[in-house]
């Protein structure tokens, strides 16, 4: 210590008697070019690779079908569609289409235009029109306002795939964390000296029933879908876990607020005993926000866990998008509406809720055909993501071989892409596949009538259909 001020005592006079900053420069007392340290090592040279030349340049290592691979025998394909469509094993109600996906000319059909229930195949039609409305390349963002000068209103924005936690940015479902809205409101609260808010909740966005009037009672004690709300967390289910079904918040808008109040406290804010309802007015002063995964994401999320719930919210977002009310019947009829716009022709289609879960939605064989085939079209680039995010045959989503799809040596693993759609009696497929000249197909196999006791089994009729078709190859 003494040593240290006689040093400093030194240079301070030196400072002193020179009256200059130069001198203190050079002692490293203020900042400046001039020292009096030992100069720092010159360094070595860069080291250089020898013989080091430029790589080639990046090529694609996947390239696409070739648009000149072999089309299949439409007689071929019919017999196979025949085949099928005559399995007794599905009973006396089957519509089959297969269709070229460049050109789209049919190569074998039975019953193309029968109407049918289409089950969760449905929901392609809903993920399309989420895709192809203006909403397609926004997230859904879930907001915090200031009302009253204590009262934090949770605002609904769409999102039912909220985490109660930190948020997680490579997830789809949890994306968005309530934790982290709460560390931003408290941030800013705090500052004006408040510690005592009250929690309201603005679920206003969506209108009418929040479950479609034609699901069954039994599905919805099951958890196969959760009420529609704007704000949720985890679609609704209590468990941390995601689940296709399981126990599922009543209301999952309140549940949802009630988490971010205990989010709230444990940020270091008291709150009051009980959420209240209250509509934010569009300019209350904004105090924290969290956005969703892409809605890209969040419509290949629902085809490839066929989620009844998050389909159900995109219908709904849709129909508000087009200046429906955001219920279940503006959401169909803004479905409906998107399809046609696409060329698709909806002659007696007939939906009753955007999932597919409930009873009395009808569409044909043809019409989903159609509808794939908007969906790989190039013209159509925003429906790509769809398209190739339906679940693959054997690996992925509803179809991995874990739920008994595609297992063995089924051709078609890998190389078909497809929505499932499964209800008492009913079984339905409607997808992708590539044959083995690389030319992709698009398909839909609907039946209806399904004997009780065959329901299960009519899954690997399909499966095996669809092998049959990947593995077609043009004699010669």
């Amino acid at each position: 210590m003494e040593w240290g001020l006689r040093s400093g005592a030194a240079v301070a006079a030196v400072v002193a008697l020179f009256g200059g900053y130069l001198v203190a420069d050079a002692y490293d007392v203020v900042p400046g070019m001039l020292t009096t340290a030992d100069p720092w090592p010159q360094a070595s040279p860069f080291p250089s690779a020898p013989g080091a030349v430029d790589g080639p340049a990046p090529v694609s290592l996947l390239a696409g079908l070739p648009d000149d691979a072999p089309v299949p025998d439409s007689v071929e394909i019919q017999r196979l569609v025949t085949g099928l469509a005559k399995d007794k094993r599905l009973g006396s109600r089957v519509g089959v289409v297969v269709a070229d996906g460049l050109s789209g000319d049919v190569l074998g059909s039975s019953s193309p235009d029968k109407l049918m229930t289409p089950a969760s195949t449905q929901k392609l039609f809903t993920g399309v029109a989420a895709l192809s409305s203006s909403i397609a390349s926004t997230t859904l963002q879930t907001k915090a306002v200031l009302l009253d000068d204590n009262t934090v209103v949770l605002v609904g924005g769409g999102d039912m795939m909220l985490s109660a936690g930190k948020g997680d940015p490579n997830a789809v479902n949890g994306r968005a964390g309530l934790a982290d809205l709460a560390q931003q409101v408290a941030a800013k609260v705090k500052v004006t000296g408040t510690t005592e808010v009250r929690v309201a909740l603005d679920d206003t966005l969506f209108t009418g029933d929040d479950t479609a009037p034609t699901v069954a009672s039994p599905d919805i004690a099951a958890g196969y879908i959760a009420p529609v709300s704007s704000v949720g967390i985890n679609v609704g289910l209590l468990s941390d876990e995601y689940s296709d079904n399981g126990p599922r918040a009543s209301d999952p808008g309140k549940y949802a607020a009630e988490a971010f109040s205990a989010a709230l406290e444990d940020q270091g804010l008291t709150t009051a005993d009980s959420v209240i309802d209250e509509s934010a007015p569009d300019d209350a002063r904004v105090l924290g926000e969290v956005s969703s995964a892409p809605l890209a994401e969040i419509v290949e999320f629902a085809m490839q866990y066929s989620d009844n719930t998050i389909t159900e919210v995109l219908g709904r977002l849709v129909a508000v998008d087009a200046g429906l009310p955001g219920s279940n019947d503006g959401a169909t009829q803004a479905v409906i509406a998107r399809a046609k716009e696409l060329g698709i022709d909806m002659t007696g289609a007939r939906l009753r809720d955007c999932s597919g879960l409930g009873d009395g939605s009808y569409l044909s064989a043809q019409q989903l055909v159609n509808l794939l085939e908007v969906m790989v079209d190039p013209g159509q680039p925003k429906l790509r993501s769809e398209a190739v995010g339906m679940p693959i045959a054997g690996l992925s989503g509803t179809l991995a071989s874990s739920h008994g799809r595609f297992t063995g040596t089924n051709a078609a693993r890998g190389l078909a892409r497809a929505k499932t759609g499964s209800l008492p009696r009913v079984r339905a497929l409607a997808g992708t596949v590539v044959t083995a000249d690389d030319r992709l197909l698009v398909f839909s196999v609907l039946a209806d009538s399904i004997p009780a006791d065959q329901s299960v089994g009519a899954t690997s009729i399909y499966d095996d259909f669809v092998g049959d078709l990947a593995a077609y190859s043009t004699p010669g």
